[in-house]
């Protein structure tokens, strides 16, 4: 798979505004008397209280001998201590001095006040979007963001809810798959039928908000008098891996057992791997399989059902 020019050129810009937003070209950081990476061991050690140089040096990704170089400086200037680890002798502990924390707690706060400043003008909901934009990064390069996860909730769709759901997967499967227009114009026709033919015993949508933002949805909709439909599995990728997309099928599930279907049944693409690992968890199993030429790709769209 190649990388897409225009993205590398995107991730460029914005590396050049935020290193010189921030302050990463100047010799010093935050007008501290650190550099960029001594910060970064001072962060390091403030955060996690002991650790070896081999474990700074691996999660900082720096080379042995210039962080030695750099632990040593800390040795003359009194901001680390050093003492034999109880479980091997071999190893030895760093962790910071009474100078060293005096340290981080002053590089701390002025991170966080430059970081204040640089959001502040923004009103909240702009601030949310920023934050959850930048998960999404982390999530799409692999990084899995060490913060704890923030609570979400499930909920009837309001007014402006399905104009969103529409936009948001056509914007999702564009990026991470490629998709054209045809799968917006799929979506926006399915959101469609489901307002103008709804029937409330037997037909559902579910949002999943955080934050006071839509991050995930599904539809369950009437096939036959027998067999309801799930439509439409989507968790934003600043959300997942927070348990979202299985709780919204196991709330189909409910419904359709509860609204006196026997069984329920599903349209995907094989290309969409998360999506069939949480349907196979559920339950489902395959039961057809098609190639197709849709939404600019060529796909094999598979059908996959279970009882109630």
């Amino acid at each position: 798979m190649s990388a897409d020019p225009e993205t590398i050129e995107a991730i460029r810009r914005f590396s050049r505004f935020y290193t010189r937003r921030i302050g990463l070209l100047h010799p010093l950081l935050l007008d501290s008397p650190f550099s960029l990476a001594e910060a970064r061991v001072v962060y390091e050690l403030g955060s996690r209280g002991t650790a070896t140089a081999a474990a700074l040096a691996a999660e900082l990704d720096l080379d042995a001998a210039y962080l030695s170089r750099i632990l040593r400086g800390f040795d003359r200037r009194g901001l680390i201590l050093r003492q034999r680890s109880g479980t091997d002798a071999r190893a030895t502990l760093l962790s910071l001095s009474d100078a060293g924390r005096a340290a981080f707690a002053a590089l701390d706060a002025g991170s966080r006040d430059q970081l204040a400043a640089l959001i502040g003008p923004l009103p909240p909901p702009a601030q949310r979007r920023l934050a959850a934009a930048l998960e999404a990064a982390a999530a799409l390069l692999g990084v899995a963001p060490q913060v704890p996860a923030r609570p979400w909730l499930l909920r009837a769709p309001r007014v402006g809810d399905l104009g969103w759901i529409v936009h948001r997967q056509a914007v999702l499967y564009a990026r991470e798959y490629g998709w054209d227009a045809g799968f917006e114009a799929l979506v926006a026709g399915i959101v469609s039928r489901f307002v103008e033919q709804f029937d409330a015993a037997r037909e559902r949508c579910w949002v999943a908000e955080r934050d006071g933002e839509v991050v995930g949805s599904v539809f369950l909709v009437r096939k036959t008098d027998t067999m309801a439909q799930l439509r439409l599995l989507y968790v934003d990728a600043a959300a997942r891996g927070l348990g979202i997309g299985a709780r919204l099928v196991e709330e189909c599930l409910c419904f359709a057992r509860e609204a006196g279907y026997g069984r329920i049944m599903l349209w995907t693409n094989d290309v969409l791997t998360s999506a069939r690992r949480i349907y196979q968890a559920a339950g489902f199993t395959l039961t057809a399989e098609e190639r197709h030429h849709s939404f600019g790709h060529d796909l094999v769209g598979q059908n996959w059902e279970r009882a109630l």
